[in-house]
């Protein structure tokens, strides 16, 4: 056994991680999107959101990353929502 690739196991998946969190911050940063405007959007999908279904909000991941264009290839932003559902509301209003 390599010792040198048993300790070096670590360091690789700290190193994606971290990358990661980069292009997030980069993704944030070009699509000029704050914390704040995206606590507001998740805001607003919640209230949508209830008016149909019960949801589970402490589970809720709303997040910004990236995606390509079918037409040219080209990368864009991509809001991503995860929202676990509960139940589904009486659809007579």
């Amino acid at each position: 056994m390599d010792l040198f690739k048993f300790f070096n196991r670590g360091s690789e998946t700290s190193k994606n991680v971290a990358k990661e969190r980069l292009k997030l911050v980069l993704v944030h940063d070009r699509a000029n999107c704050s914390p704040q405007f995206l606590d507001m959007v998740k805001g607003d999908i919640i209230k949508v959101i209830s008016d149909y279904m019960e949801i589970d909000e402490e589970g809720l991941d709303i997040k910004l990353t990236k995606t390509k264009r079918d037409c040219d290839e080209s990368t864009v932003p991509a809001l991503v929502a995860n929202i676990p559902i509960k139940k589904m509301k009486d659809g007579s209003r």
